[in-house]
């Protein structure tokens, strides 16, 4: 075997350069781990502090009536309705008109037996042809005896006498005439009569009762109601008075005419606030020449509403109830958190109408997570009324059109 040939020994120079090379590549190697490694903490710190940052959606407030009108519950009552009660005591002789009978004004519906009334009547009247009989021989007397006075047969003093007497006569009469009109009056109450044209709504009375006199002692005996025409009563609660109007029209509906709606006219109201429900009464006027509709009946009424401003809305989700009372958190310009206190108008189920709190403008968080506090900073998405978005319900009616 040829022997191998010795390698060129490596120059000082050479191995310099190499170790020189290592040394660099080595630290642009550390420096780049560095680098790196100092880069992804920045990166998990910005998401660490954006994940700290709360993300929540915004909207404004509606600035658009929900619903302009308003439902409450309302009673028929008939225009006009009278009781009727006896002014004579006896027992009912006979009635010739039963429940939901149409009587006319002036119609007799009944007649009381009166006996004691009647023997009342006959010695009244005998008492004033006695007090007659007795003023007129007063009187014929007075004149005999003034004949005589020429005669100096009679003296003054008698004339006077009889004078005084007669008048005494006469004024028995005249309290003898009133006592017979009186007890003809009462006697002309033994027949019950309508006193306007109607509709028997209620009879409590038979052939045979015992009738007592006076509207103390029991029912009446019949009620008469004029259904032509109805009174519908609503209590409104107070803060909705102010949007009621006099001449303001409403639609009923009734449970026996679930098809059919009904116009009536808002007529006059209480002016007075009842402390036990906080409600005031309000009476309408509804046309009933059909005699569809049963005075007492139920009526659902929908009753139009004029506000002079309009009312905002918000998403119910954004209300918040603690120990502050009620609230809503919106955005400022800063995208900061502010609480605002609000006052409901109206609860609408999944829409809150607003009665004071809120400007049109304001940035409504519709979820509100738990924690927030004024102050806080927030992350808006959505975009639905990001900034440069319109913020105002002008603005927004612009934008649709």
């Amino acid at each position: 075997m040829p022997p191998t040939e010795p390698r060129p020994p490596v120059s000082h120079r050479k191995l310099g350069i190499f170790g020189v090379v290592a040394v660099i590549a080595a630290g642009l190697i550390v420096g780049t781990g560095i680098r790196a490694r100092e880069e992804q903490g920045t990166r998990l710190k910005e998401w660490t502090d954006d994940q700290a940052v709360p993300s929540v959606a915004v909207a404004l407030p509606n600035a658009r009536a929900l619903s302009p009108t308003i439902d409450l519950p309302g009673r028929l009552e008939a225009y006009y309705r009278a009781p009727i009660f006896a002014r004579v005591s006896g027992y009912l002789k006979s009635w010739s008109a039963d429940i939901g009978a149409r009587v006319k004004a002036g119609q007799v519906i009944a007649e009381i037996e009166a006996p004691d009334l009647d023997q009342q009547l006959l010695q009244a009247r005998a008492d004033l042809a006695s007090a007659q009989a007795s003023a007129r021989l007063s009187e014929a007397t007075l004149n005999r005896r003034k004949t005589l006075v020429a005669s100096n047969f009679v003296s003054a003093q008698e004339i006077d006498e009889r004078t005084a007497d007669l008048s005494n006569k006469k004024a028995a009469v005249n309290s003898g005439q009133a006592n017979v009109e009186r007890l003809e009056a009462l006697a002309g109450y033994k027949k019950i009569t309508a006193p306007f044209d109607g509709v028997v709504t209620a009879r409590d009375t038979d052939v045979g009762a015992l009738i007592n006199a006076g509207g103390g002692s029991g029912p009446a005996m019949f009620v008469i109601s004029d259904i032509t025409k109805l009174r519908v009563y609503v209590n409104v609660p107070q803060n909705y008075v102010p949007a009621i109007k006099i001449g303001a029209r409403a639609t009923l509906t009734m449970p026996e005419y679930p098809n059919r709606a009904f116009q009536a006219t808002v007529e006059a109201s209480s002016q007075a606030v009842d402390v036990s429900s906080g409600t005031t009464r309000m009476q309408l006027a509804l046309d009933n020449s059909s005699g569809e509709l049963m005075p007492g009946g139920y009526a659902s009424v929908k009753l139009n509403l004029q506000r002079d401003s309009t009312p905002l809305s918000i998403p119910a989700s954004a209300l918040i109830f603690n120990a502050n009372g009620l609230r809503v958190a919106t955005v400022g310009a800063d995208d900061k958190v502010l609480f605002k206190t609000v006052t409901i108008g109206r609860d609408l189920g999944k829409e809150i109408e607003l009665a004071s709190g809120l400007s049109p403008d304001d940035r409504v968080i519709t979820a509100p997570p738990d924690g927030l506090a004024d102050g806080d900073k927030v992350r808006v998405v959505g975009g639905g009324a990001a900034k440069g978005k319109p913020t105002t319900a002008s603005e927004k009616q612009d934008v649709k059109g």
